[in-house]
């Protein structure tokens, strides 16, 4: 039996780990070989070390690069360079693959050749060195369960997140007493090579593309824990609030101009509806095609004095505007036309009030690609209001479902791709074992759920059971989005889009 990577690499010595994980570079051409001595010493310096007891005459064995960090990390460990915690190996292993990751400007450099040369060559290329450099991390994001569940509205995918490490307690506890402001947020330009703390992710290997949206310097990076393909971020180089108004949608589809195989979105800008991090003005995008862009419009509509936009409503479970034009200008003053109108509106019969006490409750997600010439904008209508019935939000997961899914309902999730909490793992295989008829303790929060399944199945098998369950839990997260739509599917609600259209064509 093969033995793991970093098992094989026990039965060499340090010297030996150290020279093999820069001799990998060497000979994948990711460094020059003049600069092998340097960065030997650059890692010795890292590690603690004096010097070197070997000099190996010819390559030992066939370990990847990331075999040969976990074992430099396990060697810091080991030797109390680094606590024993997963913050402090994160931030260390940052450190020594910051000694083999191009600087900025070189990466900035070659991502610009490639570009002018072919533009999915040069996002292919930027994808694969995040990869490589370990920021994107492969292995953990390799843990996630994935899969794709049918509906009406199309295939929608349903991932429970295991990529992401839990918390430690001593960093919970040292976030509370030590309070710094730099970087300001998890998403400013300050990251790229910041090394890191007990209360911030080491960033030493990070590195970010600075781009043009707008005539405003933004930067181009990807998502640490990626979703789905190429999952990008576009920043702000300014320290500012989201603001997802007409600058949002024109930056959006400059950033389609930049990247025309991606789509561009952002959360909308208020809590509850909106992002994790509202303080950073900042998107999401990707090479990615999620079920949202497959649904289809099943009703057209025109805007006045528009006639080169396309619109209509989208066959989704949430409220969906989708707009089409070949003329930027002329989609840019279309989604200001819905979303304005839609900041304003209210409908008491559907719940829907713009404004209580002069605070704002509705918002859009906009979603923008590219369809050949087309640009394609698709506008979610979204509120935020809270009642005693539902206090964590009116169109948000209502409580019949929060056992599955609690929190908010963000752009990715908008558009058919769910983000399922970790605990599921575990709680599903309580609850197939269930299912199964064991003698096993479900979780509270899953008791009714559980017990309604095995009510409901007629005959429930090993070989069927996690199939039983997988579709369950894609129903659910279906019916999530049916919560988080602000206009419901069935006739009072779509006679209430209705009433809304009505108003914008006049607008």
């Amino acid at each position: 039996m093969k033995k793991d990577g970093l098992k094989q690499s026990l039965d060499h010595s340090i010297d030996q780990i150290i020279l093999m994980f820069i001799d990998w570079y060497v000979e994948k051409g990711k460094v020059d070989p003049l600069d092998r001595i340097y960065l030997v010493n650059q890692l010795l310096e890292l590690l603690g070390k004096k010097g070197l007891e070997i000099e190996p005459s010819q390559k030992m064995i066939n370990l990847s690069h990331l075999d040969l960090l976990d074992h430099l990390i396990k060697y810091a460990v080991d030797n109390k360079i680094i606590e024993d915690t997963s913050s402090e190996k994160d931030i260390f292993g940052a450190k020594i693959m910051n000694i083999v990751t191009p600087r900025p400007s070189e990466v900035n450099d070659q991502f610009w050749k490639l570009y002018a040369q072919d533009i999915i060559k040069a996002t292919e290329y930027f994808y694969a060195f995040s990869k490589e450099s370990n920021y994107i991390k492969t292995r953990e994001i390799a843990k996630n369960i994935e899969y794709k569940h049918q509906t009406e509205y199309g295939e929608i995918e349903i991932t429970i997140n295991l990529s992401k490490p839990e918390k430690d307690p001593k960093n919970i506890a040292a976030a509370k007493i030590e309070k710094l402001n730099y970087p300001v947020n998890m998403l400013c330009m300050e990251n790229e090579g910041y090394a890191g703390n007990k209360t911030h992710p080491g960033r030493s290997n990070h590195r970010i593309i600075r781009m043009d949206v707008s005539g405003e310097l933004w930067g181009f990076q990807y998502s640490p824990y990626s979703y789905y393909n190429e999952h990008a971020i576009f920043l702000s180089k300014a320290h500012r609030a989201m603001n997802v108004g007409e600058q949002a949608i024109k930056n959006l589809l400059d950033i389609l101009t930049t990247l025309p195989h991606y789509f561009v979105g952002s959360n909308a800008g208020l809590p509850i509806v909106g992002g994790s991090i509202l303080s950073h003005d900042h998107y999401q995008g990707g090479r990615h095609t999620f079920p949202l862009e497959y649904a289809d419009i099943e009703q057209s509509f025109q805007l006045e004095n528009l006639p080169d936009v396309k619109a209509g409503i989208v066959k989704w479970p949430m409220s969906v505007i989708r707009l089409q034009s070949e003329d930027k200008k002329s989609l840019e003053q279309a989604a200001k036309k819905v979303m304005d109108t839609w900041k304003a509106y209210s409908d008491q019969s559907v719940d829907v009030l713009a404004y209580t006490n002069g605070t704002p409750h509705n918002a859009v997600t906009p979603i923008a690609r590219r369809r050949k010439k087309l640009f394609e904008l698709d506008l979610v209508l979204r509120n935020n209001r809270t009642n005693d019935k539902f206090p964590d939000g009116i169109f948000h997961p209502h409580p019949n479902v929060q056992h599955i899914k609690k929190e908010n309902i963000g752009l990715i999730e908008v558009m058919g791709l769910a983000i399922l909490p970790p605990r599921l793992e575990r709680e599903l295989e309580s609850v197939k074992e269930f299912l199964l008829g064991g003698e096993i303790q479900v979780a509270p929060v899953h008791q009714k759920w559980a017990e309604a399944l095995k009510e409901k199945e007629n005959l429930i098998t090993p070989e069927n059971v996690t199939e039983i369950i997988y579709h369950a839990v894609g129903e659910i997260f279906l019916q999530v989005l049916k919560d988080a739509g602000v206009f419901k599917r069935d006739e009072q609600g779509k006679k209430a889009f209705i009433r809304f259209l009505e108003l914008l064509k006049k607008v």
